[in-house]
């Protein structure tokens, strides 16, 4: 299985730890991952569109195009970026002129697109066309004292008419594959409410308020870890949840994993390969077996 691989700008910045696991567990999986050569930025979900959508499609169009050159589904780790390349897609089928547009900015780099890259998020990959069978079979250790909250947030379950792999209102993927890893799914109402995603740039205080209400639901609910799939929402949920505690005055102490490390410790992977010492909120209280390579 071989795929065309955007990593997104955090994936090779601020969520290393995730492209890491990411590529870890791929091997494990006979999963190939070839990045797209001079990818370039999404456009930050709405960062770009809000004034200039033109500019938000052909930076997308680019990335596609070249995916499409290399004759692969473009997979990525970022939930965020699924989005915006999955909505582009979507425009550039059903806006004749706004095609015209990109098309005349692609053509003056060399480049075209003629609609024929699918946009994967790398957890669809996982569920559909590896399977939770085969990730049970490479399991070595079950992650049986594990109570995982599966954070959804708001772009990997939605909009419905984008992404359809998963229920927008209910989702179970991850959940499904906390299970399959031997551990136990946490239910709790915060799974798909926002996490203020980049409203840390702009008006923290709201994000702090919306990431310490899902961080508390899913601690009172039972959990003693959280995953998820967005180096956005995991930035939110782990490297501020310092911040949230100061602010509120609270200890949550919620490890944050990326879904990939999860997977990574099942299959017996060392934690430093996965990057858990890069995690700021330390998992040691969880896993102590892993103790010695988890500064």
């Amino acid at each position: 299985m071989k795929y065309a691989f955007y990593p997104g700008c955090a994936v090779h910045s601020s969520s290393k730890e995730y492209g890491d696991s990411c590529k870890a567990i791929s091997r494990v999986l006979d999963v190939e991952l070839v990045e797209i050569p001079d990818w370039n930025c999404c456009g930050a979900v709405d960062a770009i569109y809000s004034y200039k959508p033109l500019y938000s499609v052909a930076l997308d169009a680019r990335n596609l195009s070249l995916a499409e050159r290399m004759g692969m589904d473009i997979v990525t780790l970022c939930s965020a970026c699924y989005y915006t390349l999955s909505r582009t897609n979507k425009l550039l089928r059903e806006d004749s002129g706004l095609k015209n547009k990109v098309e005349e900015a692609l053509s003056s780099a060399g480049l075209n697109y003629n609609g024929g890259v699918k946009v994967r998020h790398f957890l669809e990959v996982l569920l559909s066309d590896v399977g939770l069978e085969k990730i049970g079979e490479k399991v070595k250790i079950p992650l049986t004292t594990l109570n995982v909250a599966s954070y959804y947030g708001c772009f990997l379950v939605r909009p419905p008419d984008l992404i359809s792999f998963d229920d927008s209102e209910h989702p179970t993927s991850l959940d499904e594959l906390v299970e399959a890893l031997g551990a136990s799914k946490v239910e709790y109402y915060g799974k798909i409410r926002c996490c203020g995603a980049s409203l840390g740039i702009t008006d923290e205080e709201v994000m702090l308020e919306l990431s310490k209400n899902i961080l508390l639901n899913a601690r009172d609910a039972g959990a003693n870890c959280m995953i998820t799939a967005c180096p956005l929402c995991h930035f939110n949920l782990d490297a501020k949840q310092k911040d949230i505690g100061l602010k509120f005055d609270l200890e949550i102490d919620l490890p944050v994993l990326h879904f990939t490390q999860l997977i990574g410790l099942a299959f017996g992977i060392e934690p430093k390969e996965l990057g858990l010492h890069k995690i700021c909120v330390s998992p040691k209280k969880i896993l102590p077996q892993y103790v010695r390579s988890v500064a």
